[in-house]
Order: structure tokens, then C-alpha cells, then sequence
């Protein structure tokens, strides 16, 4: 549904990527505004019990750079909250994307490393949203420990 609200208006020139099925019954053609998207949509049908109608799904229910964080950090939760995909499901996308789409499709400011973790999952916790926990993330200094980190970035939230 992202690519689908980011086309332009009606009667202005789009570029779309694209992915093709062929099977006995159908032929079908799906369309990526991003490269990223599209690898994202190939990894996920690659893993078995996911089709691309569920593929679809979590690409709608999430962006790609909140999937890669998901698997990262490997939170069944979020992939849950999306509609059509169990506990199981999700711990089976959680399993199989490890390593294949993660660090080099993850948002920028994303968690480094366990402290920036512990701290980001704090901020999800409280309720702020991924992009200002990742703000926040950013303007903490490198060796702040759990605790002072998540004080500091309340602080920077606050303003």
C-alpha cells in the first residue's frame, strides 16, 4: 500500500519495479516503487508458508526499514500486530530473513549496538514511535549506558 499512496496523480509518468509469477492457474504482476522494497517482497515469498499475498501484507502492515529492524532485533512482536500473520509466522520470518535483511536495509540511527538496543526498546516501551526514538537515539553520546541514555533521550524527547 506504500507504493500505492506514493504514486503520482492521475495522467503524470510513474516508474515501477516489478515482480512476475507464473503459475498454471494465474499470472501475476506486483510493483515496487523501490528496489529495496521489491528484495524485501523476493525474501519474504522465498521463505516457506509465505505467499505473496502474505508478503503483501507485511510490507503494507510495515515499511521495510521497520521489518529490517524487527528482524535485527528479532521482535515477534511487531510482525504480529500485522493482519494474517500468527505467533508462528512470525517467528519463522524472524528465523528465516536473519542475516538477509537486517543491518544493510535498516534505518538510519538504528540500534548499533546491545546498550543503543536496550535504550531504543525502552522509548518503543513508553510509546514513542521508531523516528523519534532513532532522533533520540542520535543525539546521545557513544558510551552512555543503559539507564543515563534512556534519561537523556526523555530529556531530548521532552523538548
Amino acid at each position: 500500500m506504500g507504493t500505492f499512496y506514493n504514486l503520482p496523480a492521475l495522467g503524470e509518468s510513474v516508474s515501477l519495479l516489478t515482480h512476475f509469477i507464473v503459475r498454471e492457474d494465474a499470472q501475476i504482476l506486483f510493483g515496487f516503487s523501490t528496489p529495496v522494497e521489491r528484495e524485501a517482497f523476493r525474501q519474504l515469498i522465498k521463505i516457506s508458508g509465505v505467499g505473496p499475498r502474505t508478503a503483501l501484507s507485511v510490507l503494507s502492515g510495515m515499511s521495510v526499514a521497520e521489518l529490517a529492524q524487527a528482524v535485527t532485533l528479532q521482535e515477534a512482536g511487531r510482525l504480529v500486530k500485522v493482519p494474517g500473520i500468527g505467533k508462528k509466522t512470525a517467528e519463522r520470518l524472524l528465523l528465516e530473513l536473519k542475516g538477509k535483511l537486517g543491518a544493510d536495509i535498516g534505518p538510519a540511527g538504528s540500534p548499533v549496538n546491545d546498550t543503543q538496543a536496550d535504550i531504543f526498546q525502552a522509548l518503543l516501551a513508553l510509546g514513542y514511535s521508531d523516528k523519534e526514538a532513532a532522533a533520540a537515539l542520535k543525539a546521545l553520546p557513544g558510551d552512555v549506558g543503559v539507564g543515563e541514555g534512556i534519561k537523556l533521550a526523555l530529556k531530548a524527547l521532552a523538548r
